[in-house]
């Protein structure tokens, strides 16, 4: 009988949204200046990164606007009412999705990020 070696179950640890951007310099400056993160990367044409805690959102760049404006990601955060306040302050919430509760048991609104993303803020309800 052969010597078997298994491989350990994978196990998935994160996800990282990866958005399409026209202007990675413009990206990077927005999430950071409107939204709280930090910049880890940012290469005109190519790439960059932001950070907020353990939250990581990434940039590619693209030449389409149409992929942008096709593309979203959900954030899940606490303290949503006080980050929908500043959002609404800084004039980025999505006039489709105002701050509210959602029959899947969550709390949320959207922003549009300057290429037309779809940025979903969602808080899950207490059990």
């Amino acid at each position: 009988m052969e010597n078997v070696v298994s491989e350990p179950k994978a196990a998935f640890l994160g996800a990282i949204p990866a958005l399409a951007s026209l202007d990675i310099q413009r990206s990077v400056e927005f999430f950071c200046e409107v939204l709280g993160f930090s910049r880890v990367h940012a290469a005109q044409g190519e790439y960059g990164i932001v950070a907020n805690g353990p939250v990581e959102i990434h940039f590619w760049a693209c030449s389409e606007p149409h992929i942008a404006a096709n593309t979203s990601c959900r954030v899940r955060v606490t303290g949503i009412e006080s980050l929908y306040a500043s959002c609404q302050a800084a004039g980025v919430v999505h006039p489709m999705a105002p701050l509210g509760s959602r029959p899947w048991g969550t709390t949320e609104f959207g922003i549009v990020d300057p290429d037309g993303n779809l940025v979903t803020f969602f808080q899950r309800a207490a059990a």
